[in-house]
């Protein structure tokens, strides 16, 4: 039995996972990172580069070693209405709600919007975003190679002209690292902050939907034992993840040194859009906004097409693939049309929710061969950790959401009865209890046993 790839296939396979976690988009939250942290940039790329690289290689891992056919069967081991549950708010997570408006967000910041005279994105956003998603649903209802050749061609195009543009910068900076002053928490917490603004990238959770793919990628080149499969994963995980490590490093580098030219912009499409135009003129900035339109294009196509897949699997009596296209396109316009900074502050509530989740669930997968994959144990992390995220999601809320909802005194108060919740870590200590419990669980369910 084969137990590992070539180098050429494990080539093959590191270049479809960079392609499935790395997209224009992943850009404007590294770049945005490095004009806040400034001097502190350091730190703050090291806590992002574990959410941002490590977890989502991890979360490809665990699908390999669990030997499921996906996230729902994955996540239903702590039962069938929790995996339903988590596997939907997971798709419409990194689908219509947050990531695929944020596609067209992206593109409309990094272009458009630059060319236009002071409050003319009034209308130019709607129209632009119409015509965007037109083109999306176009595609997603006849996909072919049109999406083979747009991979081929238009991310390496991307990744040439950020090539270029990184190389420029760091030839003549705009200013010094050192002399550029943190803000806000990347003045007194900079690793951790960083390590929260990773979730925005959002690639955990991607890992977890899409790693099934790549999982079946390596099944079918050979390799069967799960171990074994793991291990190829992690192989080629290492490659893609040097890769993106590399390149989030170095426009985490170049935004701090933007900042001796620039204020910190509003989000990272903006900084981004200006870097270009200084380096480039308007010709910079045109190249720009065209690859990274192509490439925000290709992901949300992507993202339409596995949503909706995913979607008339899991309900098989319901709407076929094509209205689940049209719906989650037309979900996205409207989303798409609240602008980028309101969706980039409205996710962090739901990903400050989700990622907890999503962490506990890959680390149980990854160890769960020392429990025996008890559903006890899984059901006792579980529980722990969403009450904990549930707190933690209620004080990431826009400060005019939680007032409305009466959240803030509540939230606020939880939060200080729950170690490193101020940190947006208060989720750690009520899943390590529910370990704990869980394996006591456990143990006396095989104490029983034994006594039978």
């Amino acid at each position: 039995m084969k137990k590992s790839l070539s180098l050429k296939e494990t080539i093959f396979v590191a270049s479809m996972l960079f392609g499935m976690f790395f997209g224009a988009g992943n850009l404007i939250f590294p770049v945005s990172m490095g004009q806040l942290a400034g001097r502190n940039m350091w730190s703050a790329a090291a806590g992002f580069l574990i959410t941002g690289v490590g977890l989502p290689l991890l979360g490809v891992a665990a699908l390999g070693v669990s030997r499921k056919a996906g996230l729902l069967e994955l996540s239903s081991i702590a039962g069938r209405r929790y995996g339903l549950f988590f596997t939907c708010a997971l798709y419409l997570t990194i689908g219509p709600f947050f990531a695929i408006p944020r596609c067209a967000t992206v593109s409309f910041a990094v272009g458009l919007e630059r060319f236009l005279p002071e409050g003319g994105g009034t209308l130019a956003l709607p129209v632009f975003s119409l015509l965007f998603f037109a083109v999306v649903l176009f595609f997603s209802l006849r996909p072919g190679e049109i999406l083979t050749w747009i991979g081929k061609v238009l991310n390496p195009l991307f990744l040439c002209f950020l090539g270029i543009l990184i190389i420029r910068a760091l030839v003549s900076p705009m200013g010094e690292i050192a002399g550029s002053s943190p803000e806000a928490a990347y003045a007194s917490q900079p690793f951790f902050k960083g390590f929260l603004e990773g979730y925005n990238t959002m690639d955990a959770l991607a890992g977890l939907a899409f790693g099934i793919v790549i999982v079946n990628v390596i099944r079918g080149l050979g390799v069967e034992q799960e171990n074994a499969v793991a291990a190829n994963t992690v192989r080629a995980g290492i490659f893609s993840s040097v890769l993106m490590a590399a390149i989030y490093l170095l426009v985490t580098a170049v935004g701090a040194q933007s900042r001796g030219c620039f204020p910190a912009s509003a989000n990272g499409g903006t900084a981004l859009a200006q870097i270009a135009e200084h380096y480039f003129g308007s010709a910079g900035a045109v190249i720009l906004a065209v690859t990274v339109t192509m490439a925000c294009l290709k992901t949300a196509v992507g993202l339409i097409t596995s949503c909706g897949a995913t979607f008339e699997r899991m309900f098989s009596r319901g709407p076929s693939y094509g209205v689940w296209a049209v719906l989650f396109c037309v979900l996205s316009f409207l989303i798409a049309n609240l602008g980028l900074n309101a969706i980039i502050g409205c996710s962090m509530p739901v990903l400050m929710f989700l990622y907890p989740l999503a962490v506990t669930l890959i680390l149980l997968t990854l160890f769960g061969r020392f429990f025996s994959y008890d559903r006890s144990v899984y059901r006792w992390v579980t529980g722990c950790t969403a009450v904990a995220a549930a707190v933690d999601f209620c004080n990431a809320l826009p400060k005019g959401i939680a007032s409305a909802l009466h959240m803030e005194g509540a939230a606020r108060t939880a939060a200080e009865a729950i170690p490193f919740a101020e940190q947006g870590f208060g989720w750690v200590c009520p899943a390590a209890a529910g370990l704990v419990i869980g394996l006591v669980f456990r143990a006396v369910k095989a104490g029983k046993r034994k006594d039978m």
